[in-house]
């Protein structure tokens, strides 16, 4: 059966928790943790609630896969209401408190209302009670784990909590498990941190024993393991380099965004490279990457585990800082790096250790560091407003600062803990926000990749490459080859993609098993683990539903299909340099036959006959 069949409701007001069964019906429909949570927090929530307030709630949730020994079946995800875009919310984790929480024997936590004072959840097996987190309440993540290890004497606890920047009120604030493993977009623990909870602690000891043949699931597992391991990208690129192997790569396609996306390539880009992690530096001889990290169950193994040189200027009087923590990942190094146009990898790794150890998102917090930089540039933002900092493109020392004071909330960071949409209409210049729905754009300029460009446009919680990862096919070859630079086509591929992915994420694995994975792969683990029959085809009709349903959330929450669209910068400016020199993003040649694929109607409202067809 996989699932534990069982959910775990916390109501905060009262501070009484329940459990109840998996609505397996339901299940049926939507198999689990992405999925799974959005019908449920479509059913028992008004998308049109105050994300902060106490009628929001608040979802973690895992797949059926999660602590099984599926390779990657590490995975967790937080769903709720995302304050930074209004729409739903669902960010994806890694580590292994996914697992714990399934090896406790829970599907899902629920948690409702709003605790009247500082709380944490401590889990044991069946045991759950809402424990006092006065102490805790305005500490650091780091520091939040270390309490909690040593209050409860159990190193094998799994804790996952949100930091200052949460509860300062940062708009883009992660939930961060296992130090430096993160749901970070959206604002998910903006949410946790509104309802006073402070972090879960979970131990469990059960184990996940409930498969419906194992040998079955064994030989198909083992098979799912043995194409990771030989696929390139898999088995030798992500291991060795992480995900920071495309930093080169985007960059020589020409759709690497640069100083908030007016460029598409980045001078300095081997300097913030996976290989430049990899160089001894100058200054002590060191590299910057320590060693690769897997996340449970995994056999890619592509985390990275870092060490800044202890004579660099972010860290030269903190020895807190000293030793090994989670390195640069391609997203945030990009949007820390080539966005802001800085090119110091260890001025990169504090900023995002800074990211990691109060808990705010990277990718959002470094293009709205780039954001306000061009304000400052067109001397809207001033150095009274920033407190005399210059904020020019390339200053380390001005990311490292800002990285500081959104950590806090104090200064100017509570301008920039708005996120770049919310700071450029503070300003008077909203066209600067490079943005969808509220949300900033990932690594990948849709000028280059007409494909993501699509894909941005109509991600349900705002611009994500995580949604519908069509560089895939148009840089990397996966599952076939398209030109990046063509528009023909690319509405198929897009939903393709977004459907497949949204079944990738509610079967509790990684998303990154899909570079040498099809849902052919993922098939036969679910159906000989699962009650019930999985194929490919009800695996992508489940990834159709589940998408479906979002867009139907954000409809009732207010976002229509006019929200489905890029800004002018890239509609309007063409690419100045490389292969895509010269070109805009296609979106309006594409966006028609996307609905007409999706069976919507022209303006992007889900029609009667598709909710019919999918059961909705």
């Amino acid at each position: 059966m996989a699932w534990a069949k069982r959910i775990l409701r916390v109501n905060l007001t009262t501070g009484e928790t329940a459990i109840e069964p998996l609505n397996m019906d339901w299940a049926e429909q939507f198999l689990g943790q992405r999925g799974l949570a959005t019908k449920y927090l479509y059913e028992e929530t008004d998308p049109a609630c105050d994300p902060l307030g106490p009628d929001n709630k608040l979802i973690m949730t895992t797949g059926p896969l999660t602590g099984t020994m599926a390779s990657t079946g590490g995975r967790y995800s937080v769903v709720t209401k995302g304050p930074l875009t209004g729409a739903i919310a669902c960010s994806n984790s890694g580590g292994y408190i996914g697992a714990e929480l399934k090896a406790a024997g829970w599907d899902m936590i629920v948690f409702e209302g709003r605790s009247p004072k500082p709380v944490y959840l401590y889990i044991r097996d069946d045991q759950a009670e809402l424990m006092d987190a006065a102490e805790i309440w305005g500490t650091s993540v780091w520091d939040t784990d270390r309490w909690l290890h040593a209050r409860h004497q159990d190193p094998l606890l799994r804790v996952a909590c949100v930091g200052r920047a949460a509860e300062a009120g940062c708009l883009y604030a992660g939930v961060i498990n296992d130090l430096h493993r993160a749901a970070g977009r959206s604002g998910v623990g903006t949410v946790m941190a509104s309802k006073n909870l402070k972090a879960v602690a979970c131990r469990g000891t059960k184990g996940v024993g409930n498969i419906k043949d194992p040998m079955r699931f064994l030989q198909a597992s083992e098979e799912g393991k043995r194409v990771l391991r030989e696929n390139a990208v898999t088995g030798q690129g992500l291991p060795t380099y992480g995900t920071q192997v495309l930093m080169n790569v985007i960059n020589e396609t020409g759709a690497l965004p640069t100083r908030n996306m007016r460029e598409v390539q980045f001078e300095g880009a081997h300097s913030i490279s996976g290989e430049a992690m990899h160089e001894p530096r100058e200054s002590d001889g060191k590299p910057n990457l320590t060693t690769n990290a897997a996340c449970f169950g995994c056999t890619i193994a592509c985390g990275r585990i870092s060490t800044i040189d202890k004579e660099h200027y972010t860290i030269v009087n903190k020895p807190q800082y000293w030793g090994n923590s989670g390195g640069l990942e391609y997203e945030a190094a990009w949007a820390l790096g080539a966005d802001t146009g800085v090119d110091d990898l260890d001025a990169l790794t504090y900023a995002n250790f800074v990211c990691n150890e109060d808990g705010f998102d990277p990718i959002t917090f470094g293009a709205t560091v780039a954001a306000a930089m061009e304000l400052y540039g067109m001397g809207v933002i001033t150095d009274e407003h920033t407190g005399g900092l210059v904020f020019s493109f390339g200053s380390a020392e001005v990311l490292t600062r800002a990285a500081e004071m959104v950590a806090t909330g104090e200064g100017f960071g509570k301008d920039l803990a708005l996120g770049s949409k919310r700071l450029c209409e503070k300003y008077g210049h909203p066209e600067l926000s490079m943005t969808v729905k509220g949300q900033e754009f990932p690594a990948y300029d849709p000028r280059g990749i007409q494909g993501m460009g699509l894909a941005y446009a109509t991600s349900n919680r705002g611009a994500c490459h995580l949604r519908g990862y069509t560089v895939a096919s148009e840089v990397l070859g996966i599952p076939e080859k398209t030109d990046p630079l063509e528009s023909d086509g690319k509405p198929g591929l897009v939903k393709a993609f977004q459907d497949a992915t949204a079944a990738f994420d509610s079967s509790g694995l990684c998303l990154f098993t899909s570079f040498a994975w099809t849902l052919d792969d993922v098939a036969p683990q679910l159906d000989a683990a699962c009650d019930g029959e999985w194929t490919t085809e009800k695996l992508l009709e489940v990834g159709e539903r589940i998408w479906t349903l979002e867009r139907e959330y954000n409809r009732k929450a207010g976002i229509t299909g006019k929200d489905d669209t890029l800004p002018k910068r890239l509609l309007e400016e063409p690419a100045n340099s490389g292969p895509a020199q010269g070109r805009v993003n296609e979106l309006a040649k594409m966006l028609p036959e996307y609905y007409r694929l999706r069976g919507w109607s022209e303006d992007g409202t889900v029609t009667e006959e598709t909710r019919s067809r999918l059961g909705l």
